[in-house]
């Protein structure tokens, strides 16, 4: 590493090598372990149901394996698709699985979608190039939103539309409150009103958010713990605990979480925000100066 990266980490919250790391270490198996990342995926795709877009070009922002980009290929025809992962093992996944369905298939003859290894703090893309950005459960594995945001901004074209869901702060508070060892267990989760104040910060126009509370229940804690790993959500805060937890330890987590229990099933909570936001005609000249526009007076007849 060089000596900026480090002091880069030493300011950050979340280990982005380690989250690569995770999920790396679970993409050939991936698809089959990501039922809640295809379960959001599906309730956000519905609301694409009230929003009139017909986009030239999309990109799916932290495309995994690129399950969505087989949904968005179905709705948007004519479009040219991209996604953009930072975990390359998680695109040759997807590139493997695209290649067995083709010759599985060969009569689907799909369109390819261009996969491009990329961070979303700083995409290799052109400014005003895209007309929809697509991005499901990614901004949680983000130090922090709005360098995502700028870029996202940077890219889309006047009057393009960024679309996204992620996880709230309830997301896995039992989790949390079992372990109760001081440690992080979880990622660090931005609310959802200041999602929508970072979103016009960064230059978007008219956010709208929205949240819903999922709970899925488990057997034991154990269960929880072993599905979040298998799908690559294991905690990647720098203030994690870095060696593994005793013996002690998961006692008193399974304990505490015990108390949770209804009918031998224990709960875990996942709040899921989604969000939506236009690009609207810049404001000011790249030189900072305030653009004002002047529409032509009709004339009385």
């Amino acid at each position: 590493m060089t000596a900026a990266e480090v002091a880069r980490d030493v300011a950050r919250f979340v280990d982005t090598r380690q989250v690569r790391r995770n999920f790396a270490r679970v993409a050939a198996r991936y698809e089959h372990a990501a039922f809640l990342s295809r379960e959001v995926d599906r309730r956000m795709l519905d609301r694409l149901d009230y929003v009139r877009i017909a986009p030239k070009r999309i990109l799916d922002l932290g495309c995994g394996v690129g399950a969505s980009l087989t949904a968005l290929r179905e709705r948007y025809r004519d479009a040219e698709l991209l996604g953009a992962d930072f975990c390359p093992p998680m695109l040759q996944a997807g590139r493997q699985q695209k290649t067995l369905l083709a010759r599985l298939m060969p009569f689907l003859k799909p369109q390819a979608a261009t996969l491009l290894a990329a961070d979303a703090e700083r995409l290799p893309l052109r400014a005003r190039s895209l007309g929809l950005i697509w991005s499901n459960l990614l901004l949680h594995w983000l130090d922090e939103p709005r360098p995502a945001f700028r870029e996202v901004h940077r890219t889309l074209e006047v009057g393009g539309l960024f679309m996204f869901s992620t996880f709230g702060p309830d997301t896995l508070r039992e989790l949390s409150v079992a372990f109760g060892d001081g440690y992080p267990h979880t990622q660090r989760f931005t609310d959802m009103h200041d999602l929508g104040d970072m979103l016009i910060e960064c230059g978007f126009a008219d956010p709208v958010m929205d949240m819903e509370v999922l709970t899925l229940t488990y057997a034991s804690v154990d269960d929880l713990v072993h599905e979040l790993r298998a799908a690559g959500e294991a905690c990647a805060m720098f203030g994690r605990r870095k060696g593994l937890a005793g013996r002690e330890l998961w006692q008193r987590a399974r304990a505490a979480y015990a108390r949770l229990s209804h009918d031998g099933r224990i709960p875990a909570t996942f709040e899921v925000i989604y969000g939506h936001a236009w690009k609207g005609e810049p404001k000011q000249a790249a030189d900072g100066r305030a653009i004002v526009r002047f529409e032509p007076r009709r004339k009385s007849p």
